[in-house]
């Protein structure tokens, strides 16, 4: 065989335009999970029927439902994940902006997974995201330790120039002040 095609089409895929917001609502209908499948599909057909459009067979609608609550189950997989950990996560080793992009590039690669088959333009699409999701990553950790190492240094300043003030007018020691620099680089 040459090549993976996209397949029959369903009769989902057959709706015309004039049914696309139709075929939302039923989306939106399965990913509530409020009701039954087959309830939605009973209505999404009234719908269709009132615009005089075929209706949806139940094995294409059913189709189309498990290939949502597949990728629902790893999208709620994936936020349990990063909620788990997420405590753990301190801005030294990855910033919020980080995990948004990481979240949107995982997406994207899910969607190409189950899309029509992965070709090389997708797999070599899906390595330079990859690629620029690290060096973005590793760009925001250097902004960041960089800035703390600026602020760490404007700390320790004032506080040098603090001591010093106190020390002249209050009368402590430089011991103290010493023990004062010391628990405050500890922190």
């Amino acid at each position: 065989m040459a090549g993976k095609g996209r397949g029959r089409l369903s009769s989902l895929d057959l709706l015309p335009d004039e049914a696309q917001d139709d075929l939302i609502w039923a989306i939106g209908e399965l990913n509530r999970r409020e009701r039954t499948q087959a309830d939605i599909l009973f209505e999404l057909n009234d719908r269709l029927e009132v615009k005089g459009i075929e209706p949806i067979s139940r094995s294409a609608f059913n189709r189309k439902s498990m290939r949502l609550a597949k990728r629902s189950l790893q999208l709620e997989e994936r936020r349990h994940i990063y909620a788990g950990i997420a405590d753990r996560l301190t801005p030294e080793e990855v910033g919020k902006a980080d995990l948004v992009l990481g979240e949107f590039l995982k997406t994207l690669i899910d969607e190409l997974l189950d899309g029509d088959g992965l070709v090389s333009k997708n797999a070599m699409e899906l390595a330079r995201a990859y690629k620029d999701t690290v060096m973005a990553q590793r760009h925001s950790a250097e902004l960041r330790e960089k800035a703390e190492l600026q602020a760490d240094a404007k700390l320790k300043k004032a506080v040098d120039e603090v001591g010093d003030v106190v020390r002249k007018t209050a009368g402590i020691s430089q011991e103290t002040l010493d023990e004062i620099n010391r628990r405050l680089g500890a922190i």
